[in-house]
């Protein structure tokens, strides 16, 4: 479903853009899509709502093809450090998360419903991963969804295509980068 409205207390959150996730190779140029999420942080902070930006930090104690041990894994400080193109504010809040959504495990959700937030915009990477199991659960939790199509992407164009036409719409709503910095423009 097209862009239509933001809700009064709309928070962006910003999934995985740090070091260690932009040296993989996507189908759209990492750059811009940090460039994308920057210009959204700062549209955000300038219109004094919440800006969360989420890293990732490992991943849960289970057996995967990429975890045979079953043991809870960590990366290197310097992999997880977000990129500085996103203009890291003292107010913007940080989660840190070792599952693929940012909701789990990571008082995200208390924390924007204490803030009154009652809808996400969402960019990041991977569009099929880290922002499509942030966005169903922030829909599960209750809140309005918004992904910013232009400010996501992913290492694979068939799951990057699957999550934007087909599971994003039945969740809530997707615009661009403009689309929503222009919305904010016009209802703030």
């Amino acid at each position: 479903m097209p862009l239509t409205t933001l809700e009064p207390r709309t928070a962006l959150i910003v999934v995985d853009l740090q070091v260690g996730i932009l040296g993989h190779p996507t189908i759209d140029p990492a750059g811009q899509i940090v460039a994308r999420a920057g210009a959204l942080a700062d549209a955000f902070r300038s219109h004094g709502l919440p800006v969360v930006l989420v890293n990732v930090d490992g991943a849960p104690a289970t057996r995967t093809d990429r975890n045979p041990t079953g043991a809870g894994r960590r990366l290197p400080a310097e992999l997880t450090a977000l990129v500085e193109d996103l203009h890291q504010q003292p107010s913007d809040h940080t989660v840190t998360k070792r599952t693929w959504g940012a909701f789990t495990g990571t008082g995200l959700g208390e924390h924007l419903a204490g803030l009154g937030v009652t809808h996400v915009v969402l960019a990041g990477i991977a569009t099929s991963i880290g922002v499509e199991s942030t966005a169903r659960q922030a829909h599960e939790n209750g809140f309005h969804v918004t992904v910013a199509v232009d400010a996501v992407t992913d290492t694979s164009a068939e799951a990057h295509e699957n999550s934007i036409t087909r599971i994003f719409p039945r969740l809530g709503e997707t615009g661009t980068t403009q689309d929503v910095i222009d919305l904010l423009a016009r209802t703030r």
